[in-house]
């Protein structure tokens, strides 16, 4: 008798990858470079993780979703751990990530949202981070197709105030400069 068992990762497995990729690069970033100037305008290297961790807390706060108190941000990347630590404890509960709502782009559920959005913010943040810290980061193909099929779902939300600005690149640019400029960096930001 032949036993077929779902190798289809959970929603916290997918998160925590996602998490896990983030912190790596919090991790390596020197003490000084926190107060370093992010690609994203106006924003430090602090302000961007500030940023990841308080849109996350406040999606899941706005479905009911208690993470406990904000953490600290004088360690940034001790705050991240702090916070995905909390976000896994969450999500080690399925039934918080079927919670179904409507959303920006139709019924979806909280999982989905997590990952589709979210996911999208930690991976295109991790570069501004390392961007900022002086780190060469490159994405890896899944990361670029999640990344494109995200922007491409997003359409042209994805300008709207205060999000991405169009970014002219010549033609022969790579993938990543090509997926960077539709996001409103570029790559030279260094």
């Amino acid at each position: 008798m032949t036993t077929s068992t779902d190798t289809t990762p959970t929603i916290a497995d997918q998160y925590a990858e996602l998490a896990t990729g983030f912190g790596a690069i919090l991790d390596t970033v020197d003490a000084d470079a926190w107060a370093a100037a992010s690609p994203c305008p106006g924003w430090t290297v602090r302000d961007v993780v500030g940023h990841v961790i308080g849109t996350q807390r406040d999606f899941f706060g706005g479905h009911d979703v208690d993470l406990g108190a904000a953490p600290d941000l004088d360690d940034p990347a001790a705050a991240w751990r702090t916070h995905r630590e909390k976000v896994e404890s969450a999500l080690a509960d399925p039934q918080v990530a079927e919670l179904t709502f409507d959303g920006h782009f139709g019924p979806t559920t909280v999982g989905e949202t997590l990952l589709r959005f979210y996911g999208f913010d930690m991976i295109a943040h991790r570069w501004d981070v390392a961007s900022a810290a002086g780190l060469d980061l490159r994405f890896t193909d899944d990361e670029l197709a999640q990344m494109e099929s995200a922007a491409d779902g997003f359409g042209d939300a994805l300008y709207s105030e205060g999000v991405c600005e169009r970014i002219e690149i010549p033609d022969d640019a790579d993938r990543q400069t090509r997926l960077l400029a539709r996001l409103g960096r570029r790559s030279d930001q260094r």
